[in-house]
């Protein structure tokens, strides 16, 4: 794994990861009759993207899109706010590339962190396109688990960096994945 500094890892550029499919070709787009999805306030963090449609389970969502760079390039960018440094738009892909929606992204950069997802992230080709693992209803709240992995030790204060606020009955309290043992 890469890390930004010695001591101070980046988040998702080496975290949010997705599932590697079975597909050879990438999905057709999703649904484009009519608005389906929102980006609005969060009560978990921020913004979040909110199903203001049906949403069926398996249904390719959105992409997740932006500019692919290169690692070194993600961390000569990174952090995008210094006032919050461990918060990116970045998605690492099997490439070790990483998307930067901050660049020419869209909706997808603003869903959210959950312990028990309602969505994953699924590569295909390059492309992470964004899936439902059940039916949504109009008013929820997409989420899919970022899956955070960091070098360093996980201690009390890095996994307060990464806290979780999804308040999902199982609840890790942090974003980052467990270690593999």
């Amino acid at each position: 794994m890469n890390s930004m500094y010695p001591n101070k890892p980046m988040t998702q550029a080496q975290g949010a990861k997705t599932r590697t499919s079975t597909l050879t070709t990438a999905p057709p787009a999703a649904k484009t009759s009519g608005r389906r999805i929102q980006v609005r306030r969060s009560g978990v963090h921020g913004k979040g993207v909110f199903a203001v449609a049906p949403i069926a389970k398996g249904e390719i969502i959105i992409e997740y899109k932006g500019e692919v760079i290169s690692w070194p390039e993600a961390l000569r960018r990174h952090p995008h706010d210094p006032k919050d440094p461990n918060h990116t738009f970045y998605f690492e892909l099997e490439t070790g590339d990483a998307i930067d929606a901050k660049h020419g992204g869209n909706a997808a950069r603003w869903i959210n962190h959950a312990c028990k997802p309602n969505c994953e992230a699924d590569e295909i080709n390059g492309r992470v396109f964004i899936k439902a693992l059940r039916a949504l209803k109009p008013g929820e709240e997409l989420f899919y688990d970022y899956g955070l992995s960091i070098d360093a030790p996980y201690t009390a204060k890095l996994k307060k960096e990464y806290e979780c606020r999804c308040g999902a009955k199982n609840c890790r309290s942090t974003m980052l994945s467990p270690k593999k043992r």
